[in-house]
């Protein structure tokens, strides 16, 4: 057993809103790029049963000075980027993006029998970090490790996981940005989680059923973000999913514009001039 004895509790809760992206997608997004999820900018939930809805995908686009990471429930997603890296990510696999000094790409999605429903998350580079080599990677679910707890269950994909009993997982993503750590959660009906988690940041989205976050019911479609503390109660009534996100804070100017996010609006225009000269993905600063 852990001396954890502080539980953290909810501070605000952000509903998802729904927005378009790339050729025609539907998603429901949430963003703060003041800094309020730091080190996170912004997360999208994209599902649907209709082919329509997403079957344009991301067609080729640039990114600098963040990273992403895209994480599959249902379908698929094919990724090509100007690298040569081209992989396909199927239903709890994950690709990771870091997008440094430049990358240009593209995700293309795939369907099940079920449809399709991922979710990309944004991550802030820390300053001295922007204008590195842009580098991707993919996971497979079989890669994951669990944590199984009361009738619950803790998929690591990046970062440090421990329950109050003490037992702890990591996982396989261990380059994010800002220290980061991002978790799926499942809860079976009456399922709990305790769970012992320090970073600063540490947020939950629920996009399945309802769940109590701290003592504080949650229902899907909103993220949860908790306050001080060491550890966090999950409890649910019928069966529930979320995604729980941990980091730590970069305290650093946002400047952002579209793909691009860097500290100051000089930056971000240099980084539109680099795009249309073609030297956004030239390798070294």
């Amino acid at each position: 057993m852990t001396d954890a004895t502080t539980p953290r509790q909810i501070e605000r809760i952000l509903p998802a809103h729904p927005s378009q992206d790339g050729d025609g997608v539907k998603i429901q997004r949430i963003h703060d790029f003041g800094g309020g999820l730091d080190p996170f900018l912004m997360l999208d939930e994209l599902g649907s049963d209709q082919p329509d809805d997403y079957i344009g995908g991301f067609p080729p686009h640039p990114h600098r000075g963040m990273q992403t990471l895209t994480y599959v429930i249902h379908g698929g997603l094919t990724h090509e980027d100007h690298l040569g890296h081209s992989s396909t990510i199927h239903a709890g696999d994950a690709q990771w993006m870091h997008t440094g000094r430049g990358i240009i790409h593209s995700e293309m999605p795939l369907t099940d029998s079920q449809g399709l429903h991922a979710f990309q998350l944004w991550i802030n580079l820390a300053a001295k970090d922007k204008l590195t080599p842009a580098t991707y990677r993919d996971i497979r679910h079989s890669d994951m490790p669990r944590l199984d707890d009361d009738q619950s269950s803790l998929v690591a994909l990046g970062g440090s996981w421990q329950t109050q009993a003490g037992n702890t997982v990591s996982g396989p993503l261990d380059a994010l940005a800002g220290q980061s750590g991002i978790a799926h959660v499942t809860l079976s009906p009456g399922g709990r989680m305790k769970l012992v988690q320090t970073e600063p940041t540490l947020l939950a989205y629920v996009f399945a059923g309802t769940v109590h976050v701290g003592g504080k019911e949650v229902s899907a479609g909103h993220l949860a973000s908790l306050g001080k503390g060491d550890t966090l109660t999950l409890d649910a009534e019928q069966e529930a999913q979320l995604l729980l996100l941990a980091g730590t804070p970069h305290r650093e100017p946002i400047a952002h514009y579209g793909p691009f996010v860097m500290n100051h609006r000089h930056e971000l225009e240099q980084a539109l001039d680099d795009y249309r000269n073609g030297s956004l993905t030239a390798q070294g600063s």
